[in-house]
């Protein structure tokens, strides 16, 4: 970031009157402090950084509401952020460290400790298995959107002394954000694209130097309810409001599909072959730009030679979309310059990543919109802690490194040579826990888990009975959380209370510094003294532990300070004096040497170019271009189970009221969406006698899960909608019915290891299934 580019937003502001001497966040007035702060985690939220003011009074949260001065939000806020104080106040809060015996796992038998008694024992435990069986049977779990994502990858090099706790996910295919972040690295050599919104600068819309984009191609995402990874949903209104025209590719049709100019309605999965149709029209009918194309990008002729088969008629045949949609599509997205383009989780969701996520980058290169106003916007990765998270995580000695767990069979050569996140393969993690590994002379058992931002059983674990089954036997487990959770209760012997955004300083880096355009501080509002930042957890584990690496980290406010300072020139009380600290923006990188290390003009890739062919891609083993491989589970590669299981699936799309696993104890949030929903077509709910508020069982070959039918015409007839991550903190918290968290779990139907040979990618959001009704959640 450019600090000559990033002045503070309007001092006069009316925030800043009456302002706290040496704290102009805070002001006062009849004893209410306002306390102006950015959001971001816990509780569960990605780094939108909406802007809000918390008034307090006698050290109590007694009111939320937006700061129309930042720039980004502009006083807007989603329901998560307006409930604050009902996740803070909550009769079901952790407010205390606390411990079990290991054989209670799964019972309430939690005794409360001080924080010294909960390190101690910590401590303890850790050095024991450090003696009896090596660092290297201690790994680490973690999850994405939460603002542990910037510090769990160090709790395992840097704190527990392991080769396995880097950024591990109990996920199938790592199929969030890392197969994006993971293409874009190698095809662009640049942060994860997003649209231009006018996102960099004070002025935003008026900023001279942007364009309003003419279409905004929403491909895999629902961000007006998602707000995905920093990027603010509602800024699409926005531009909607200035003309912009939207394209849509989803299997439902979502609010902004039913206001688009084209919605193509895929069947999931098949998102590489959407893709190589819409390139192939633009190609076969010259509307890409020539120029950029011949100067900016590598293997054009390869690339379009593997999208030539798929014409608009094959596209229809294997997606569900028609064919004069696509081309329709097409021909206004390359057409209409700028236009720009945003993508989601979905394309990370099928085994097929790799490929739709190379067919998304293709499109906007093709089509000129990378890097200039009103595009595509991308920028070198960076981050607020910038060099510091990878130089801790590089913290082992080599015979240590060299224990790491990998797939020893080499399906997965491109996660194995760490590409993006490091990390244990999720695939790989699992088959190790349950000891099915073919190269002995290399198994190791483990014995320890550390839970830093996550509920695998309720949200990412494939297959979560398999998960519990492999866990609930390890020999000591930590975790940390704000509530308890299934995983906790079922797995847990320590958990650690985390302390909410509200009552802990930090910083909001969007997209997790990959395309950062700001930077927020989260202000402490409310003290709690009774619960610590995971930032906090990790110093003080990491001075016990490994203290030689953590002698020049004193506090969080010492950490912040410093590597803003490192990395940008300013330190925090700057970015505390603003209610964003802005990053500017500069366009067309490529042609003013702004992506390279070494100045020269160009991308950050191995060819100095956009690969559309990808030599790096074919150095693993994968083809450097695009193509489209059939879901395991799909009407035309399981023709053998069609009339048993006759419909698709998909599942995760996101309610405004909850993040993920989290806000089902909220009242306010829960009464907006009190039952887990499978959405069903009404012909096809009339087919099987269902009506709405029915109970429904979903199987697949794999499982099945209950959930309430809600009856719509946002899908079509083949396809059903089930919610993912549902639990139930009203229910029996012990084991075996753990809050009923096997009960509604989209992830019962999900095949282990159906992944690409990159290692990416996994299909959560399609396969096959069957429906009928039942009289209950219990079936």
């Amino acid at each position: 970031m450019d600090s000559e580019k990033s002045s503070p937003v309007n001092e006069a502001s009316p925030s800043c009157k009456n302002a706290i001497p040496g704290k102009p966040y805070i002001t006062e007035e009849d004893g209410v402090m306002k306390v102006r702060t950015c959001a971001w985690s816990p509780p569960g939220d990605h780094p939108v950084g909406c802007g809000m003011f918390l008034y307090v009074k006698d050290n109590k949260l007694v009111k939320v509401e937006g700061d129309p001065d930042n720039p980004i939000t502009q006083g807007r806020l989603c329901p998560r952020c307006l409930a604050l104080d009902e996740v803070i106040y909550h009769k079901d809060r952790l407010q205390h460290p606390m411990v079990r015996d290991r054989a209670d796992r799964g019972k309430d038998k939690w005794k409360r400790v001080s924080w010294d008694e909960a390190y101690d024992l910590i401590e303890s435990r850790v050095r024991q298995i450090w003696k009896d069986y090596g660092a290297e049977t201690i790994f680490t779990l973690t999850g994405t959107g939460r603002e542990s994502t910037l510090y769990a990858p160090v709790y395992g090099p840097a704190v527990l002394n392991t080769c396995n706790g880097s950024s591990t996910y109990a996920f199938s295919g790592e199929a969030c954000y890392g197969p994006r972040a993971t293409i874009t690295n190698y095809l662009l050599g640049a942060g994860v694209p997003e649209i231009d919104f006018a996102q960099y600068w004070e002025d935003r819309y008026d900023h001279p130097g942007w364009e309003c984009p003419k279409y905004i191609l929403v491909w895999g995402k629902d961000p007006l309810y998602s707000s995905p990874d920093g990027f603010f949903g509602p800024s699409i209104i926005d531009l909607m409001k200035m003309r912009s025209k939207i394209i849509t590719i989803d299997p439902r049709l979502t609010w902004l599909g039913a206001h688009a100019e084209y919605h193509l309605q895929l069947r999931p999965g098949t998102d590489a072959a959407v893709g190589m149709g819409l390139c192939n029209v633009i190609i076969k009918e010259g509307l890409y730009d020539h120029d950029f194309v011949d100067r900016w990008t590598y293997g054009f002729e390869e690339f379009a030679k593997a999208c030539e088969p798929w014409t608009p008629e094959r596209v229809e045949e294997v997606t569900w979309v028609p064919a004069q949609t696509l081309v329709a599509a097409a021909r206004a997205f390359a057409t209409n310059s700028p236009s720009t383009a945003t993508w989601g989780v979905a394309l990370d969701q099928s085994k097929a990543s790799t490929q739709a996520a190379q067919c998304f980058l293709a499109l906007v290169a093709i089509c000129g919109y990378l890097d200039v106003p009103g595009g595509v916007t991308i920028t070198k990765p960076t981050s607020f802690i910038g060099q510091w998270r990878y130089d801790m995580m590089d913290t082992l000695d080599p015979q240590m490194a060299a224990k790491h767990i990998v797939d020893r069979d080499g399906k997965y050569a491109l996660f194995n040579a760490g590409a993006a996140m490091g990390g244990v393969q999720g695939d790989t993690l699992l088959n190790w826990l349950e000891g099915k590994w073919s190269d002995n002379k290399h198994y190791y058992k483990l014995r320890m888990c550390w839970i830093i931002g996550t509920n695998p059983l309720a949200c990412m674990a494939d297959q979560p009975k398999r998960w519990y089954d492999a866990m609930k036997d390890l020999d000591f487990v930590v975790a940390q959380d704000i509530f308890m959770t299934p995983t906790i209760m079922a797995l847990a012997d320590v958990v650690l209370p985390l302390s909410t955004f509200a009552e802990h300083e930090g910083l909001v880096t969007p997209n997790y510094g990959r395309n950062q355009h700001f930077i927020g501080a989260m202000n402490e509002a409310v003290h709690n003294d009774n619960t610590k930042s995971d930032l906090e957890i990790l110093i003080d584990m990491g001075k016990r532990l490994r203290p030689e690496l953590w002698k020049d980290v004193d506090s969080p406010d010492d950490f912040f300070d410093q590597k803003l300072k490192d990395n940008y020139g300013y330190g925090l009380d700057d970015v505390k004096a603003v209610p964003a600290k802005m990053a500017g923006y500069e366009y067309r990188k490529y042609e003013t040497g702004g992506f390279r290390e070494d100045g020269k003009p160009g991308f950050n890739t191995s060819t100095g170019r956009v690969e559309l062919w990808s030599p790096v891609l074919q150095s693993f083993g994968e083809s450097p271009v695009p193509y489209f491989e059939e879901p395991e589970y799909s009407p035309v590669s399981r023709p053998d189970l069609r009339f048993e299981y006759p419909l698709v699936y998909t599942t995760g799309g996101r309610h405004i009221s909850m993040f993920h696993s989290e806000h089902r104890q909220i009242g306010s949030l829960r009464a907006m969406h009190p039952d887990p929903l499978v959405t069903i077509n009404p012909a096809t709910a009339e087919k099987y006698g269902i009506q709405e508020g029915d109970w429904v069982e979903i199987a697949s070959p794999l499982g099945s899960m209950v959930q309430k039918a809600h009856l719509t015409n946002e899908v079509n007839e083949k396809l059903i909608h089930v919610e993912h991550a549902w639990w139930f903190p009203e229910q029996d918290g012990e084991a075996p019915n753990l809050y009923g968290v096997f009960k509604a779990n989209a992830n019962n139907l999900i095949p282990h290891e159906s992944v690409s040979v990159t290692g990416y990618g996994a299909p959560y959001k399609n396969g096959i299934c069957k429906i009928r009704k039942v009289d209950s959640l219990e079936g």
